[in-house]
């Protein structure tokens, strides 16, 4: 039995520098969601708006179901990051966006407290078995046109083994 060479070839951008040229093309990618589970059960909720309202009346964007939450519970409000461009955050209030508040107020990770800047996985709760799940998910992309050769990846395997009869 006799054994052929086997190699990998890598071919890099002509950059001297191929992580900074990757990070300049990659993009952060942030998707917002909330869960909610209340009297109906679980539903999820893609946060892409600037505002939303929160509670039981029908003309909410995020309608909760239960005896227990006021009509107009709570409010989202999307802001940009400092210094972060495409980055944002969410801050829920207690209330509704005229300033009344709800009869239970907020419980956000433990604490009834009447504002708070949203961060990934805070828990809320409005009410009686009635809470939600805050998610920010965070993934890049590479944005641009690039040319399918600056990252050529050859491999290069001709037959690992080659057998010979005796």
């Amino acid at each position: 039995m006799v054994e052929k060479d086997t190699h990998l070839t890598l071919v890099y951008p002509s950059s001297t520098n191929f992580s900074n040229h990757l990070s300049m093309a990659a993009e952060l990618n942030e998707n917002h969601l909330l869960i909610i589970e209340d009297d109906q059960g679980r539903k999820e909720f893609p946060l892409e708006n600037s505002v939303y309202s929160i509670g039981r009346d029908r003309n909410c964007n995020i309608r909760l179901i239960s005896q227990f939450v006021s009509r107009h519970h709570a409010t989202l409000v999307r802001f940009p990051r400092k210094n972060q461009n495409n980055s944002y955050y969410y801050r829920i209030i207690d209330g509704d966006s005229k300033g009344k508040p709800s009869a239970n107020g907020l419980v956000i990770n433990g604490r009834k407290i009447p504002t708070h800047n949203l961060k990934n996985e805070d828990e809320i709760v409005f009410g009686p078995q009635v809470r939600a799940i805050y998610y920010v998910l965070k993934n890049t992309r590479i944005s641009g046109d690039t040319d399918a050769c600056e990252y050529d990846i050859t491999l290069i395997n001709p037959g690992t083994t080659e057998e010979m009869e005796d």
